[in-house]
């Protein structure tokens, strides 16, 4: 295209038009619509209150449970640096205690202790429970296999005592008639 036939299309200045701008109007809400607003928040306030409040109920009824289960097995849970939210930071390791407790080691070399239990963390002890149920499974799991383990040898050897118990008291039964 030529700077001619540019000229040529472009429309003369006394063509342009400016596009007259008006503020735009935000529709007026009414009073109705207000106080049912007002209504429906003051509901919600409440059920958040409720809500709360088992909220709190469970997760000091979860640890209480977490520390019965976990205290026999084991004295913490490693969690996942990698199922942490951003907001922890740089977490190179981290461990749950059975007193719901969260051990965080920072790449800088700083320790953190949070409490799961506090209000302001119960996102994180969602992640963290996430975390570490399946490796608490793992845990029970192998619990239980150490214990069969157990119970199937002193089986065989109780088994074996007793065999070699009754063949000498057989012979000393008969050394006695």
């Amino acid at each position: 295209m030529t700077q001619n036939s540019a000229e040529e299309e472009a429309p003369p200045a006394e063509q342009l038009t400016v596009r007259e701008t008006r503020p735009i109007e935000k529709p007026q809400i009414s009073f109705q619509e207000l106080d049912n607003s007002l209504k429906s928040v003051a509901d919600d306030v409440g059920q958040i209150t409720e809500l709360a409040s088992e909220e709190k109920n469970l997760v000091a009824e979860f640890l209480a449970s977490f520390l019965k289960l976990m205290q026999p097995l084991a004295s913490a849970i490693s969690v996942s640096a990698s199922a942490l939210p951003a907001e922890v930071g740089n977490v190179v390791q981290a461990y749950v205690d059975p007193t719901g407790h969260l051990a965080l080691f920072h790449d800088d070399g700083h320790f953190e202790l949070k409490n799961l239990a506090e209000e302001r963390n119960r996102d994180l002890l969602i992640v963290v429970v996430k975390d570490v149920m399946p490796k608490f499974k793992q845990l029970t799991s192998a619990q239980k296999r150490k214990v069969e383990d157990r119970i199937k040898f002193l089986t065989a050897v109780t088994k074996e005592m007793q065999r070699i118990s009754g063949a000498i008291s057989n012979l000393v039964a008969r050394d006695q008639k």
